[in-house]
């Protein structure tokens, strides 16, 4: 009888053990997730959907995300706004005219409903994609929509034009919109997330007059640290909106890390340090391993040393559409993506030995899956990427 007990209880033990480490098993697996994301601009928005018919759209849309699942990817980041316009069905911003015939004509399907819809269907996540301040990337205002919140500032200081159209950062109702776009998505859409790009300021300019009007009524500051205090006021609200929904709020910025500092002033040290900012940074590292200027590992280490907050997923944005082209900035290491025909591979394997390495995505949709832009390498590139897919 002892025995029988001592077995009983024996087997107890061990079964407790048994389950206890499966379930640190299981929160690992959970935790070190591999993110494995495709960026899909307005450029494949304007190819795929534009004109298209609800049906014709949602077989689109069935295509892409069968494609993006097939290769082993696992998340799609879906540009839902671009040039203060939507894709989806807003009351703030009128849809987008790479949807439609035009800017602020209802094109008969709302996209991101019909993203979200499958991709919830095949264990894909899906990130909105943001582009906070953009208006236009060219000075030409013609066809901007009555509809858009754009259009009544466009005599205004709270629009800037040159080199481009722009809202002005360090307007607090240019704030306020972009913040309360980002509501208006996480109340109506079931989306994983919200991602900037490294579009901020446009020129030093842009704001001069309201650095004036600062510094004369508060302790003087240098004009770029306005700037960058500016950026990073308008991220922890949009923080704190995607934190009250609980949603994940990443930015992508450039790779190059003076640029960020020097030119759009997104100041990622300081998102990369704090809770208030960021839940995730994909820096845009779109460097090949013997750039003589910006080396790959030389600039992912950089990255890893930035984000100092251990609540921060570190994800590194690679680019595929450089497979089979000359890198004219590269310098010597020019003819880097014309030689090799495994440096995505190389670079995922090397970015997995970071410590706080969370996942990778490649710029952009089309470069994969499109035959007509495809290189003689990009065959063999994909092949070898799906080497370390598995």
């Amino acid at each position: 009888m002892k025995r029988l007990i001592i077995c009983i209880i024996c087997v107890f033990i061990i079964g407790f053990i048994l389950f206890n480490n499966r379930s640190e098993v299981n929160e690992e697996n959970e935790i070190f997730l591999e993110k494995r994301s495709i960026f899909f601009s307005y450029i494949e928005i304007g190819k795929y959907f534009k004109g298209k018919s609800k049906s014709d759209a949602y077989n689109n849309v069935l295509m892409i995300v069968n494609n993006i699942k097939g290769l082993g990817f696992n998340e799609i980041i879906l540009q839902v706004r671009s040039f203060s316009d939507s894709i989806y069905k807003s009351e703030l911003f009128p849809w987008s005219r790479y949807v439609s015939s035009s800017e602020g004509i209802d094109p008969g399907f709302d996209l991101l409903e019909l993203f979200i819809d499958e991709c919830k269907k095949n264990d894909i996540s899906l990130i909105a994609w943001i582009n906070p301040y953009r208006i236009r990337n060219t000075i030409d205002s013609s066809d901007i929509s009555e509809l858009s919140p754009s259009y009544k500032y466009l005599n205004s200081d709270v629009v800037y034009i040159n080199n481009g159209i722009y809202f002005n950062p360090s307007k607090e109702e240019v704030t306020d919109l972009i913040v309360n776009g980002v509501l208006e998505i996480l109340e109506n859409y079931n989306v994983d997330g919200i991602l900037f790009d490294d579009y901020f300021y446009p020129d030093n300019e842009i704001d001069r007059n309201d650095y004036i009007n600062y510094i004369n009524n508060n302790l003087y500051i240098e004009k770029e640290e306005y700037n960058l205090n500016i950026v990073s006021e308008m991220i922890k609200k949009v923080h704190d909106a995607c934190l009250k929904y609980k949603v994940s709020f990443g930015v992508s910025p450039d790779g190059n890390m003076e640029n960020n500092y020097n030119k759009v002033f997104a100041d990622v040290k300081r998102w990369c340090s704090s809770d208030e900012y960021v839940d995730f940074i994909m820096p845009q590292i779109y460097y090949g391993f013997y750039n003589e200027t910006k080396a790959f590992n030389d600039v992912i280490k950089e990255w890893e040393s930035v984000v100092l907050n251990k609540n921060i997923a570190l994800r590194v944005a690679l680019a595929f559409y450089k497979n089979g082209n000359y890198d004219k900035w590269a310098k010597s290491g020019s003819n880097e993506w014309l030689e090799n025909d495994d440096i995505i591979m190389r670079e995922i394997i090397l970015s997995r030995n970071l410590d706080k390495y969370n996942g990778f995505s490649l710029f952009r949709y089309d470069y994969i899956f499109d035959n007509n832009l495809y290189t003689e390498m990009t065959v063999n590139e994909i092949e070898n990427m799906k080497k370390v897919l598995n």
